[in-house]
């Protein structure tokens, strides 16, 4: 195999960025997979140039010119900006391939603008593409593995990849970890809930942290599993050898169920500073949030109790939640959520429109065969932006309504004192503070505002959210310009929009794959 100069792009952001919450946050939004393509590059015997896109980067000074391979990695809402990228990059010759989930979830419309789109990636699917690294235009050929991978490299071995990207965080510095991947839940709207548990060698975790004692007095951990724990005594063993109790602050996102008190007091012992469980619904899954069948206000209450007795082990605490899904109706649920958030004035509130990302879910075939799926550009689905499914029980400005009303009590100066008062240590106050008065909240709730008054006053715009045009409206086109800056001028023709039903149109093909590469599982 010749020797390749090869481009790794981590996009953690859709544009250049200005805010000052991005400069200091956006590095440790850093994914982990890139970190481990480099590993597999280098080993494979490639030149390798990794970059953690922030948004305050020149791309064109961090990546150098004449590469033969491009991988960019990219969640949806970066699309169109990895779009604009692969577009540059092909017209000087370099072939390019995309990964991240939006490789998983859009494969027919990325194949469009890069050679190769990547599904389940391991290290063989990797070292095949870089052999042929040919182009394939005008469609790109998708590939990816059967399952998800069995093994990544540790912090160890992504060391050269991470700490560059650390250097850009000027304060907080997050190293990316994973224990496990898949989910042991089948929530519908999840990409991974087709994915089957699979947790990793613990010795590789335990490897892992011991490093990290060597590189900071006292670092900071982020968990990148889909849901923390499930393996709980076998993983929270391995922390316990590896690290002296106090000297790692650990972040996770779990489920409720999970979160026993006396599980909760070994995540205080060893670290475990901030936790993000799921509620997402009033009126279903309560096999994630422990409360069975209960719901509605009982589940209100049982919930209450479980966060805040969370709350009184660790500091910081995000609640999940999901709007507008399908067991939705009036404003019972928007009430019940405000309830909650009198009942726990100390835990963040993440609100998350329901989005259908192409083939993530099961469900999101049923919505494209209902026709309730529109075609809102990839730029704004990161679940707050946009709402890609019209609602089953509300009209769209009675749905709006709701939710400016509820973003507005959750970020309102009282709850925001509430919160204060409620949480006992600096950091997790000031960050819910700094959260709430930016475009998390009081941002978020100014957007949703002008999104409903445009539905009175737009006509374009309604007709787009009803389903009866495809005609992007000029509110969302003119969004797009403006954060791509530069990148605008390099986005294809035609690649603003996509075809939302493609997942349904092409259930009955096969993807496109090179040979050697089964291309499965990319429907997961």
């Amino acid at each position: 195999m010749r020797r390749l100069r090869v481009g790794i792009l981590d996009l953690v952001t859709n544009g250049p960025a200005t805010a000052l919450y991005g400069r200091i946050m956006n590095a440790n939004l850093a994914s982990l997979m890139p970190q481990a393509l480099g590993v597999w590059c280098e080993a494979a015997g490639h030149d390798v140039r990794f970059v953690c896109y922030t948004g305050f980067e020149d791309l064109s000074a961090e990546l150098p010119a004449g590469l033969d391979f491009l991988f960019v990695s990219a969640f949806s809402q970066a699309a169109q900006l990895a779009y604009a990228i692969s577009e540059r990059y092909r017209r000087q010759g370099t072939v390019t391939g995309l990964g991240g989930p939006h490789a998983r979830c859009y494969p027919e419309d990325a194949r469009n603008y890069f050679d190769y789109v990547f599904g389940f990636t391991d290290e063989t699917i990797v070292r095949d593409a870089l052999a042929e690294c040919a182009p394939h235009r005008p469609l790109g050929v998708q590939i990816g593995a059967a399952r998800q991978v069995v093994n990544l490299p540790g912090v160890r071995e992504r060391w050269r990849f991470i700490e560059p990207t650390l250097a850009k965080a000027p304060t907080i510095k997050i190293v990316p970890m994973l224990s496990s991947l898949g989910c042991p839940y089948t929530c519908s709207f999840c990409i991974d809930s087709t994915v089957a548990h699979q947790p990793f060698p613990v010795e590789v975790l335990r490897d892992d942290l011991r490093f990290l004692l060597t590189k900071f007095r006292r670092p900071h951990v982020a968990w990148h599993d889909p849901n923390f724990g499930v393996r709980f005594d076998e993983t929270l063993g391995a922390i316990e050898e590896a690290v002296p109790p106090g000297r790692v602050d650990f972040i996770a996102e779990s489920s409720l169920s999970l979160l026993s008190e006396e599980r909760m007091r070994r995540l205080a012992r060893n670290g475990f500073k901030a936790l993000l469980p799921g509620v997402e619904s009033w009126y279903s899954l309560g096999n994630k949030s422990r409360t069975g069948r209960a719901s509605g206000m009982d589940k209100v209450r049982q919930v209450a109790d479980h966060v805040n007795m969370v709350l009184r082990h660790v500091p910081y605490v995000q609640t999940n939640f999901v709007l507008g899904l399908d067991t939705d109706e009036g404003d019972e649920p928007f009430e019940l959520t405000k309830r909650f958030l009198d009942l726990v004035p100390g835990a963040f509130p993440g609100f998350s429109l329901l989005s259908a990302f192409g083939r993530a879910a099961p469900l999101n075939l049923d919505l494209q065969r209902d026709g309730r799926v529109l075609p809102f550009p990839h730029h704004f689905l990161n679940n707050s932006r946009a709402m890609n499914v019209r609602p089953k029980h509300y009209a769209w400005p009675a749905f709006y309504d709701r939710v400016v009303d509820l973003t507005a009590y959750a970020f309102s100066r009282r709850a925001i004192v509430r919160r204060f008062a409620a949480n006992r240590e600096l950091i997790p106050r000031a960050m819910n503070v700094v959260r709430a008065v930016s475009s998390e909240g009081a941002g978020r709730n100014r957007y949703y505002r002008e999104v409903r008054g445009l539905l009175d006053t737009d006509r374009s715009m309604r007709r787009f959210f009803e389903g009866e045009s495809t005609e992007l409206p000029a509110f969302y086109a003119e969004r797009v310009r403006r954060d791509l800056g530069p990148f605008w001028a390099h986005l294809p023709a035609g690649a603003l929009m996509h075809d939302q039903n493609a997942y349904l149109a092409t259930e009955r093909t096969g993807p496109t794959a090179i040979s050697g590469a089964p291309a499965t599982g990319l429907a997961s």
